[in-house]
């Protein structure tokens, strides 16, 4: 299973980033998505499953949750928009985390990619940095990986290049 994992489009959608959906089995977006044409767009490519941000509008809230738990081939997943990382989680999600951990905790938010273990809940962090053309991030990033037997493999950042 390959798997596209981006956030903070801000509405912004290019042929950079398209170019990456047609790779992936599927896409998810970890927030701040922006237009819901962005998401449209994207689901006429492949599947998409994606958590609404706090830049999002009534449109996208009302198709995308805020925190989307998921199992997909063997691995149990959290995604939702601000999260924080290893030991600075939000204080929202901290509570839903320690309660009942997934194997791969997603979000967004930050416009930092930060991919980090959390040694004590046994997770791993990702946040796959801003897709978009919006914010104080300068290179525009995602994160790419293939799932075999509830595993993570051959993890690829993606750099799409500077802001415009």
């Amino acid at each position: 299973m390959k798997i596209l994992l981006l956030s903070d489009t801000h509405s912004h959608l290019d042929d950079a980033v398209l170019r990456h959906v047609k790779w992936a089995d599927e896409v998810w977006h970890a927030g701040d998505i922006g237009k819901i044409e962005v998401a449209d767009a994207i689901k006429k490519i492949k599947p998409l499953r994606a958590v609404y941000g706090n830049i999002d509008s009534s449109d996208v809230r009302s198709e995308f949750p805020l925190d989307h738990r998921f199992s997909i081939a063997g691995l149990e997943v959290l995604m939702t928009h601000i999260g924080g990382y290893p030991g600075r989680y939000n204080k929202r999600i901290k509570e839903v985390i320690i309660k009942n951990p997934p194997k791969l905790f997603i979000s967004g938010h930050s416009h930092i990619l930060k991919v980090q273990y959390d040694h004590k809940l046994a997770l791993l962090h990702m946040n796959p940095g801003a897709a978009g053309i919006y914010g104080f991030h300068t290179v525009r990033t995602m994160l790419r990986f293939e799932i075999h037997n509830g595993e993570i493999a051959h993890l690829e950042i993606i750099e799409l290049g500077k802001k415009s």
